[in-house]
């Protein structure tokens, strides 16, 4: 990696310096083309060699303040000369690294919970009865303890539970801990690395995510989808989050689906292994703001399946259970 970043380096230095929109289009291209090498195999330029094609659209970027999408073929990411099209495989990360941007834009530094307060969130739920068409709507709150020391209580589909305190040594996924979270990586390759536990190769210089099976690669697609449900996170963390996502193999897009508000967005799921393409998150197919969740879940009974779509209209953080920001 350090090489490729020499090429950068070692451009003109009497150009004008990056502006910030530039600087997004230029991080943009130059983290796609990691992901594409890393997922494709066989007589492909290696990682290596697309980073360089990454590092000359940086430069051209500099210079004309327009960024083409390069595929790891050499091509335009359309493929074909004269499309615009992008080719399957990188639609997803496209999203998730415009994502990335869109939140580096608008994140600003939060203000860092207790550890003996609590994190409340609210958020809708709109469930569909699959068969019948069958619309309703939950409002569903929660008051998660931090360090998990306290009974936090949360609601499902408007019924309260309650967790108890995690014993001694305990905890959760995402953490809650401000000290936790920010000893995550927020370099992506390092972070997949971390929260999916993978010793000595997570450490090692010549560690690749092509090393992953699909094993890590679905427990990576969901811890990380997990970690982004948290509603505060250190700042820098939760486009990290995307930026690795979008290193996951067998990350796809699902075009034209709606969020619970009733927008079209693009959905980002992970279906290498068995069928998951009903479970995935929601981005604006435009300007990538992340939308809210998909998911599915049948009755008790086993007889009746339904959709859920939501997302988060309020959090904050409070000093006791059942009190509101």
């Amino acid at each position: 990696m350090n090489d490729e970043l020499e090429l950068l380096r070692e451009w003109d230095a009497d150009a004008a310096p990056l502006t910030g929109p530039a600087r997004d289009r230029a991080r943009h291209q130059l983290l796609n083309a990691m992901a594409h090498a890393d997922q494709r195999t066989g007589t492909g330029p290696s990682r290596r060699h697309a980073l360089r094609l990454a590092a000359a659209a940086v430069v051209a970027t500099a210079v004309t303040g327009t960024a083409v999408l390069i595929g790891t073929d050499g091509s335009g990411e359309g493929g074909a000369p004269g499309t615009s099209t992008p080719r399957v495989e990188n639609a997803a990360a496209t999203v998730l690294i415009g994502a990335a941007a869109w939140e580096r834009e608008q994140e600003k530094e939060p203000v860092a919970p207790r550890d003996d307060q609590f994190i409340y969130s609210k958020r809708i739920i709109k469930e569909t009865e699959q068969k019948t068409g069958k619309v309703k709507t939950y409002t569903d709150e929660m008051w998660d303890s931090v360090d998990v020391s306290k009974p936090s209580l949360s609601m499902e589909l408007g019924r309260e539970m309650w967790e108890e305190p995690a014993g001694k040594g305990g905890g959760v996924w995402p953490p809650r801990k401000w000290s936790e979270l920010k000893k995550l990586p927020q370099d992506p390759e390092k972070l997949i690395s971390a929260i999916i536990s993978l010793g000595s190769r997570g450490g090692s210089d010549d560690w690749s995510i092509s090393d992953l099976d699909k094993l890590d690669r679905f427990e990576a697609y969901w811890l990380l989808g997990e970690l982004l449900k948290n509603p505060v996170l250190p700042k820098g963390l939760r486009p990290a989050a995307y930026e690795a996502l979008a290193l996951v193999p067998g990350v796809k897009t699902i075009p034209g689906v709606k969020d619970s508000a009733g927008r079209t967005g693009v959905g980002i799921a992970h279906t290498e292994r068995g069928s998951y393409e009903g479970k995935y998150l929601i981005f604006d197919p435009a300007s990538y703001e992340f939308l809210g969740f998909r998911d599915e879940r049948i009755s008790a009974s086993g007889k009746k399946k339904y959709i859920q779509l939501s997302h988060v209209v309020d959090w904050g953080i409070v000093d006791r259970v059942k009190q509101r920001p």
